[in-house]
C-alpha cells in the first residue's frame, strides 16, 4: 500500500509538470500576490517613501552618531560613533537610494495617472532623500543615478554629480513642486488621505513644505553662493501668495509612530525591549545639558530626567567616606582630594580630561561630556554597577515618555516651522530683506517652546540672561540647534556651516577634531571606482585625515572648502 501511495505521488507531480510546460514561462514567473509595478495604484507607494524618509531621519538625529557629535546625546555603552568620533568606517548609502528608485517609481506612476499631487508629494522626497545624501557624502551620483534599467554604461556606472549641482537640483524640484501642489484640492484627482501619512492629503501643506525647504538648502550654499541664496530666499519671501511656507506649528512636516511593532515604534522604545537595554543606554550630553541649564530651560525637564542617585560632596555624613542615604550618595570632601577626584565644571572638564582625572557630575541633570573617556563610558561618574549596556544611576537619563512606543510628543520632524524663523533671523542678520531678525529670533524660540508643551515659559524665558536678544548670530545658531532636538542632522549641517554653537569636547576622540562627512561605502570604490576616484579627488584633506587619506570622515567636500 506505501509503495502504491508513492506511485500516485509521483505520477501526479509528473501530470503538473506536463501541463506547467505548456504554460508561457513569463506567465508562470507572476507572483499572483504581488502588485505589477507598471499598474500600481501611486497611493499604494505614497506611505512607503514618507515612511522610508522619515523613519531614518529622525533615528539618525535623536539616538545615532550624529546626536553625539552634536552633544544632543551620549551613550554609555557600544558608543565609540557618538562619544568619541569614530566614523572611520564607510557608511552604506543604499537605503537612501532604494527609497529614491520607489519615488521615481511613484513619480512615474503619477505621470501616467495624471496625479498631481502625488507627483508634487514625489518631488518633495526626492529632493529631501538627495539633500541627505549629498549632505553627509559630498558628491554623489545624481543625473543618472536612478537611471540602471536603461542599462547604458554611463547608468550601470553613474558619475558622482558635485554638491554645486545637486543643490541647484534639489532647488529646482521643489519649484516644480511648488507649481504642482499650487492648485485647489478638487482639481487634483486619487489623493486618498490615509495614504498621506505626514498631511492627510493636503496639497498646500506639501506646497509650504516644498517652499520651506527651499529656505533650508538655500540658506545651505549660502556661504557658497551667496548672491543665489539671497535672490533665492528673498524672492520667496517677497511672494508669499507664489511660495507660501511654513506660518506656524501646524504646518511642521511630522509624521507619528504608530506603536504596533518595533519596527514601526519610536526608536529604543521599551514596550519592545523589555531588556531597557538600547533604551538606558541613550543618556544626557553634558554640551547640551550645560547650555540648558544656563538657559533655565524649560525643555530640559521635558527631554530628560534629573539624575536617579544625584552625587553630593558633603561632611553631612563624615566619617563615612562614601555613602548612599535616601537615594543620594554622599562622598566626604576629604575622600574625593584624596583619590584626586574632580568636581565637573564646564570651563575647565576638558583640562582635567586630558590630565587623566577622573571627573564627577553633581549637577541633578548629571551628563557625559564628548569625548571624555578613552575606556567604556558605562564607569562615567562613579557608576557603582558598570556594565555594557546596563543603566548608569549617576547620569540623567530620558524622559519616560521616550521609552512609550508612541506619543504626542514622539514624531519624526523633516522641518519645523521654528526652524524656518530661524533661518530667516540668520537671513535677516545677513542684511537680506526678510523682515526684523529679532522678530524672526523670538517667533523661532516661542514656536520651539510651543512644541514641547512648554509655551506658557516663553515670557520669562525670552527676557532671562543669555535668550534675551542681543543681535548675534551665535545666539540664532544656539537656539536652533536646541530647537532641532531629535533633529541632529540639520544642526550638524548648521555647525559644519557657522561653527556655531562652540561645542567644546575631550582628548579622547578619534582625532582632535569633530568629524565632516561620511566615508563612501566600499561597493562604490569596487564597482564605480573610477567616477568613486574622481569624486576623492576633489576633496580637500586636512591635518586629521592622514590616517585615512583623501575619502576620510575629516575631509571637506565643495560646500566647505
Amino acid at each position: 500500500m506505501k509503495f502504491m501511495k508513492t506511485q500516485f505521488k509521483i505520477l501526479l507531480v509528473l501530470i503538473v509538470v506536463v501541463f506547467a510546460s505548456c504554460k508561457d514561462l513569463t506567465e508562470m514567473n507572476v507572483n499572483p500576490n504581488g502588485v505589477d509595478p507598471s499598474t500600481v495604484n501611486p497611493n499604494l507607494l505614497v506611505p512607503t517613501v514618507i515612511v522610508a524618509t522619515a523613519q531614518p531621519y529622525l533615528s539618525n538625529g535623536y539616538n545615532g552618531n550624529v546626536a553625539g557629535v552634536m552633544q544632543y546625546v551620549q551613550k554609555s555603552g557600544w558608543s565609540s560613533g557618538l562619544n568619541n568620533f569614530d566614523w572611520v568606517n564607510e557608511v552604506s548609502w543604499s537605503g537612501y537610494y532604494g527609497n529614491l528608485r520607489n519615488i521615481k517609481q511613484l513619480y512615474d506612476r503619477s505621470m501616467d495617472e495624471g496625479m498631481e499631487f502625488q507627483q508634487g508629494l514625489a518631488l518633495v522626497l526626492r529632493a529631501f532623500n538627495f539633500g541627505i545624501i549629498t549632505d553627509s557624502w559630498g558628491d554623489a551620483p545624481y543625473t543618472a543615478a536612478l537611471n540602471a534599467p536603461i542599462g547604458a554604461q554611463e547608468d550601470l556606472f553613474p558619475v558622482f554629480d558635485s554638491q554645486e549641482t545637486i543643490y541647484k537640483g534639489i532647488i529646482e524640484d521643489l519649484k516644480m513642486a511648488n507649481t504642482l501642489l499650487s492648485k485647489t484640492n478638487d482639481a487634483y484627482i486619487g489623493i486618498s488621505q490615509d495614504a498621506d501619512v505626514m498631511y492627510n492629503g493636503s496639497p498646500l501643506k506639501w506646497r509650504k513644505l516644498a517652499n520651506s525647504l527651499m529656505l533650508r538648502y538655500y540658506m545651505r550654499v549660502s556661504t557658497k553662493l551667496p548672491d543665489y541664496a539671497k535672490s533665492g530666499i528673498e524672492e520667496i519671501i517677497s511672494n508669499a501668495g507664489t511660495y507660501p511656507v511654513f506660518t506656524g506649528n501646524e504646518d511642521d512636516a511630522t509624521m507619528d509612530y504608530v506603536g504596533t511593532s518595533n519596527s514601526d515604534s519610536w526608536p529604543a522604545n521599551t514596550t519592545y525591549d523589555n531588556s531597557q537595554s538600547n533604551f538606558s543606554r541613550i543618556q544626557l550630553c553634558a554640551g547640551f545639558r550645560d547650555v540648558l541649564v544656563d538657559f533655565n530651560d524649560p525643555r530640559l525637564a521635558v527631554w530628560f530626567k534629573k539624575t536617579k542617585v544625584p552625587i553630593k560632596i558633603s561632611t553631612k555624613y563624615d566619617p563615612e567616606v562614601d555613602i548612599k542615604v535616601d537615594g543620594v550618595r554622599y562622598l566626604l570632601p576629604s575622600y574625593v582630594a584624596s583619590q584626586g577626584y574632580v568636581v565637573y565644571n564646564k570651563n575647565t572638564w576638558q583640562a582635567a580630561s586630558a590630565d587623566g582625572k577622573t571627573i564627577i557630575d553633581t549637577m541633578d541633570y548629571a551628563a557625559i561630556p564628548t569625548a571624555v573617556v578613552g575606556y567604556e563610558p558605562y564607569n562615567y561618574n562613579l557608576n557603582p554597577k558598570p556594565t555594557q549596556g546596563g543603566y548608569n544611576d549617576h547620569i540623567s537619563a530620558l524622559a519616560d515618555m521616550y521609552k512609550n512606543a508612541t506619543g504626542d510628543l514622539q514624531k519624526a520632524r523633516l522641518i519645523s516651522y521654528a526652524e524656518v524663523c530661524f533661518i530667516l533671523a540668520e537671513a535677516a542678520k545677513k542684511g537680506w530683506t526678510v523682515g526684523s531678525q529679532q522678530t524672526w529670533y523670538e517667533k523661532g524660540v516661542k514656536a520651539s517652546l510651543e512644541t514641547w508643551g512648554v509655551g506658557g515659559d516663553y515670557s520669562s524665558y525670552i527676557s532671562g540672561s543669555g535668550v534675551a536678544y542681543d543681535g548675534s548670530q551665535e545666539q540664532i545658531m544656539t537656539q536652533k540647534w536646541i530647537g532641532n532636538w531629535t533633529n541632529a542632522t540639520e544642526s550638524g549641517c548648521d555647525w559644519r556651516r557657522t561653527g556655531l554653537p562652540d561645542l567644546k569636547f575631550g582628548a579622547r576622540g578619534k582625532r582632535d577634531a569633530m568629524p565632516l562627512r561620511l566615508r563612501y561605502d566600499a561597493n562604490e570604490k569596487n564597482r564605480n571606482s573610477a567616477n568613486y576616484s574622481d569624486a576623492i579627488s576633489k576633496l580637500v584633506e586636512t591635518p586629521f585625515t592622514s590616517q585615512d587619506g583623501k575619502d576620510s570622515s575629516w575631509s571637506k567636500f565643495w560646500l566647505l572648502q
